[in-house]
């Protein structure tokens, strides 16, 4: 159920590496491919009043998972962005709990 919300990378970018982030994400957490979600958040970025181009920026939300696995996935999503032309971005991890997380009105 991992939820990745991406902003400040193209959506042709995130398209063509979508695979091979899902197929490393799936593998670390162990996690059914269909339990992710990609998602492109179209932002207008702004800096002293003049549009900007942003900044990468990359959030997990999930269920927690060692720090380990964070540290791996975080290292994973960096190198395929700084593969693809983004020497620079930041990732987020939200972590879910449980109780307060519903899938169809019944929690986990």
């Amino acid at each position: 159920m991992p939820q990745i919300k991406i902003r400040g990378i193209e959506t042709d970018t995130v398209r063509k590496l979508s695979k091979h982030l899902i197929d490393e994400l799936e593998t670390l957490t162990q996690s059914p491919r269909d339990y992710f979600t990609l998602e492109v958040i179209h932002s207008t970025f702004i800096l002293d009043g003049e549009l900007s181009q942003g900044y990468p920026f990359v959030e997990i939300a999930w269920f927690d998972r060692s720090q380990e696995t964070q540290d791996q996935a975080a290292r994973a999503i960096y190198q395929l962005l700084k593969e693809a032309g983004y020497p620079n971005a930041d990732i987020m991890f939200t972590i879910l709990e449980k109780p307060r997380y519903y899938e169809n009105g019944e929690h986990y």
